[in-house]
């Protein structure tokens, strides 16, 4: 990573920080370079099945999702405040599915954009075509955007994605205003693979009692966001298992959570959640009876 890249990078986030999440991403993409074996795998044996094509084209039809979410301590400003919630676009897998994210964008009416993390596909090597592209679906967001890194993402995205007017969230809160009342606003850095996750650092400042949002990439913290206080945490990673079985049973979910937390709402004590199936596709460019989404999350007091 070039010099001056880092060190805007730890301008911003502290030199400890940078320096820990760069060292443990040389290690991870040393690792994954070794991987593209399984990719091939995969693909062919799809192939061999006659199944290939039709993954594709099921991967290219991402749906917009609806979700109304009752929180008892919203603010009464923030009645019906709406979300836009993107996650998984894996943005240099599947051309069809980004294509057919940005139709979907287009008159859409909300109040925020949100994302959870994994703009990358392949987790190793140089990200300026993801940031390019995340550049093409920046253009057709109207609102504030926030956002997360996933595990897929390399912190070096960070400048590149702020300087196109997303606020990256890593372990740090905002503050959403209106009419005089507060929403707020936190995200984590990578909690599932990179584990450099914290949500006291992220919910240090937060006011006890305050309406308080959670972005984290995986479900998979969801204890420690419900002990943390948090009424609503907005996530993905999952896939909803990208190729499940009829019944959108998934083969997989690649997180440790309990099953029904790993695709749209759940609850789990006073935590609200909803997990996103995402909009891109990972390894493969497949999905299988799991459709692709982007969701409109609506905030409600009852």
């Amino acid at each position: 990573m070039k010099p001056d890249l880092v060190e805007r990078l730890e301008q911003r986030l502290g030199r400890h920080y940078v320096r820990q999440r760069l060292a443990i991403e040389a290690d991870h993409h040393a690792r994954v370079c070794r991987g593209g074996s399984v990719q091939s795998l995969i693909r062919n044996t799809l192939k061999l099945a006659g199944l290939y094509e039709r993954g594709v084209k099921n991967a290219a039809g991402v749906e917009l999702r609806h979700n109304r979410i009752v929180l008892p301590t919203l603010p009464e400003a923030f009645e019906g405040f709406t979300l836009l919630h993107l996650s998984d676009m894996h943005l240099d897998m599947s051309q069809g599915a980004m294509s057919r994210l940005i139709e979907l964008l287009e008159g859409l009416e909300y109040d925020a954009c949100v994302l959870t993390g994994d703009y990358c596909g392949n987790d190793f090597g140089a990200f300026e075509r993801v940031v390019r592209e995340m550049a093409r679906v920046r253009e057709r967001l109207h609102s504030e955007v926030y956002g997360v890194l996933g595990n897929h993402d390399s912190l070096g995205m960070v400048p590149g994605l702020e300087d196109m007017g997303i606020r990256m969230l890593l372990n740090e809160a905002v503050r959403l205003e209106r009419d005089g009342a507060s929403l707020h606003l936190a995200g984590i850095d990578d909690a599932h693979y990179f584990r450099v996750d914290s949500i006291d650092k992220a919910s240090a400042e937060l006011p006890f009692g305050d309406c308080s949002l959670l972005l984290s990439h995986t479900p998979e913290v969801y204890r420690l966001a419900a002990s943390a206080g948090f009424n609503l945490m907005l996530c993905g990673h999952t896939h909803g298992g990208q190729i499940c079985l009829p019944g959108r049973l998934a083969l997989t979910l690649d997180a440790r959570l309990p099953r029904h937390m790993g695709s749209g709402p759940w609850r789990y004590a006073d935590l609200t959640g909803y997990t996103s199936v995402g909009a891109g596709a990972s390894v493969v460019p497949v999905r299988f009876n799991c459709p692709p989404e982007i969701t409109l999350h609506r905030l409600h007091r009852a």
